[in-house]
This record gives C-alpha cells, sequence and structure tokens, in this order.
C-alpha cells in the first residue's frame, strides 16, 4: 500500500516531511487538508490524529504524527540516503542541529510569523522585536557555520537541513509582509544579511521535484 501523508500548504512541519519523501524518492498519496474548511477535524482524520494536526503520516497499517517523529521512522524503513546520519558523530551533529532549532529559532520564530501570517498580535512590538533579535542571533550562527559546509552537517544534506529549512523560508515570507516593514525585524536581504544561508537556500530549492512541496497557496 502507499504511503499516504496528510498535510496543510503553508505548514512549515508537514513541508519538513514532504522534503524527506522527496529527497529519499519515495511514492506517496498526497491528502491536502484545507483548515479553512475545518478538514483537520473531521472525525474521519481525528482516528487517525487525535490531536487534529498534520502532518500525519500512514503507511500501510502504521500511522504516525509529528514531522521529526515521521522523518525518523521514514529514515529507519527506507534507509537511503541516510538523513540522521552515517555514523554516531554524524548522528550526534545532526540531533544537535535539530535541537537547537526545536529549542530556540523556533519558538521565537512562531512569535514573529504568526502575528505576520495571521494579523493578530501585531500590537506587541516589543516581544515581537526581542524574537527578531534572539531569531538573529541564531542566523548568525547557523550562517558562520555554513561558511565552510555546503549543509548543516557535513557536505550531504540531512534532517538537520530540512528541519531547519521551512523555518527559515516561513521567517523570510513573513518578513516580506508590509506589516513587517515597520518591525525592524533585521532579516533581510538575505543575500547581505547571511549570505551562507541565502546559498544554502538555493541549493535546497534546486532540489529534484523541490516545487512539489512548496506551499499552493504561497504561489498566489
Amino acid at each position: 500500500m502507499a504511503i499516504e501523508l496528510y498535510w496543510g500548504s503553508g505548514s512549515p512541519f508537514a513541508w519538513r516531511v514532504m522534503l524527506t519523501l522527496e529527497i529519499k524518492g519515495l511514492a506517496y498519496q498526497s491528502k491536502l487538508l484545507e483548515f479553512s474548511k475545518g478538514q483537520h477535524k473531521t472525525p474521519e482524520f481525528l482516528r487517525l490524529n487525535p490531536r487534529g494536526k498534520v502532518p500525519t503520516l500512514k503507511d500501510g497499517d502504521f500511522v504516525i504524527n509529528e514531522s521529526i517523529a515521521i522523518m525518523a521512522y521514514l529514515d529507519r524503513k527506507y534507509a537511503e540516503p541516510p538523513l540522521f546520519g552515517s555514523t554516531p558523530e554524524e548522528c550526534g551533529l545532526v540531533w544537535r542541529a535539530i535541537s537547537e532549532c526545536e529549542s530556540y529559532l523556533t519558538p521565537e520564530g512562531d512569535k514573529v510569523i504568526r502575528p505576520l501570517f495571521f494579523g493578530k498580535g501585531l500590537d506587541r512590538v516589543e516581544e515581537i522585536q526581542q524574537a527578531a533579535q534572539t531569531i538573529r542571533q541564531e542566523l548568525r550562527s547557523i550562517d558562520t557555520a555554513l561558511a565552510g559546509s555546503s549543509c548543516v552537517v557535513g557536505a550531504r544534506i540531512s534532517a538537520a537541513d530540512i528541519v531547519l529549512f521551512p523555518v527559515v523560508q516561513s521567517l523570510l515570507r513573513a518578513a516580506s509582509k508590509d506589516a513587517a516593514q515597520s518591525l525592524d525585524l533585521g532579516l533581510l536581504p538575505l543575500a547581505k544579511n547571511y549570505p551562507n544561508i541565502g546559498r544554502w537556500v538555493r541549493q535546497i530549492e534546486a532540489l529534484p521535484n523541490y516545487q512539489r512541496t512548496y506551499p499552493p497557496h504561497w504561489k498566489e
């Protein structure tokens, strides 16, 4: 039976899993859910994932949710190319990068992305700017690391890149919104402020079938 992926357009977490599937060359059935229609809260979907969130993956009789858990499952079952390292050292470095992203960049990014995407909370200017300061610090650290490497960990794309990439893309899209102009986020232009991240982004965008993973409503 084919892999089924339940996802939502613009979800950075679903984007991670789509990139994983494409990089591994795995066939899958795309199950795009529309949040505006409440399709992630239907009885049918809640039987698969009682939390009513995406991504959710069904592989035969096995169902799993949470993006990094799905990535780890796919990497263990479909080993090539390996995304969590080929040696204990690589594995440790990949998981460190993932942990740093999830501990520092993702939660602070949420404080910037959500207000700019949905227009709620834009009056909390100080909170947004404080979050942006942490984001800039994290991006500077990543940019420095990428100066000597084509990928976040070593020369081959790994789960560290896949976890980070949608967060960076969501931040860049948020920073391009009209409402962001007065917030002094310091994220754009990417090529000037973080040139190595800019190179890394273009590298991932050049991957085969990348456009299949790109959020459909971002193309509008």
